[in-house]
């Protein structure tokens, strides 16, 4: 039985089976996405910033846009603290126009990168939006998950995306490392 199974482990990795997805505590390769308007944006012109932030967010789904405003006070907050925010868009039914026309009229001042294929999206794990990966300055994954514990931002107990940014800012540990994101599936493209 043992033989069987890492016959079928080995199959599956000869035949491209898709790398387990980056956990905490493991380093991410900067890579290059365009934003909406086609533009390349290199994560490695980030790097010396006290933490970067990748929030996978949407044009369209409703719990993603109830942090629309959470997120661009956010990213206008922490720039000046050295800190980056970046969108990233996955969804294979949100066009390029529509992701301009939403970052516009939310007052997005962060960039949102558009991930054709959900490569970037798959490579990390990312499910749904909004879903939030901050990174320290070596690129190492520090927390994974929400952006904090309320939709309707009313009765936010847990602040986990401020947390865990303010701990790398400090200089600290980040006191929780992951925290269960939650909103609408990721709309990908099928693999083939």
């Amino acid at each position: 039985m043992r033989f069987a199974t890492a016959a079928l482990i080995l199959a599956a990795v000869a035949g491209g089976a898709q790398a387990a997805p980056i956990a905490v505590g493991e380093k991410l390769t900067p890579f290059t996405l365009k934003d909406a308007s086609g533009k390349d944006l290199s994560l490695a012109s980030l790097s010396g910033k006290k933490a970067v932030v990748l929030a996978f967010i949407a044009t369209q789904c409703p719990v993603s846009n109830a942090y629309n405003e959470r997120m661009a006070g956010f990213a206008k907050e922490y720039e000046a603290k050295g800190v980056a925010f970046v969108g990233i868009n996955a969804n294979k039914q949100e066009s390029a126009a529509e992701i301009v026309e939403h970052a516009r009229s939310h007052g997005f001042a962060f960039p949102v990168l558009k991930d054709d294929g959900n490569k970037k999206a798959d490579e990390l794990g990312a499910q749904v939006t909004p879903e939030i990966y901050v990174f320290d300055p070596s690129w190492t994954l520090r927390y994974h998950g929400r952006i904090d514990d309320d939709r309707s931002g009313k009765a936010i107990q847990s602040q986990d995306l401020r947390n865990a940014v303010d701990a790398l800012i400090a200089g600290k540990d980040v006191p929780v490392k992951e925290a269960k994101a939650f909103g609408c599936t990721i709309k990908r493209v099928a693999q083939q």
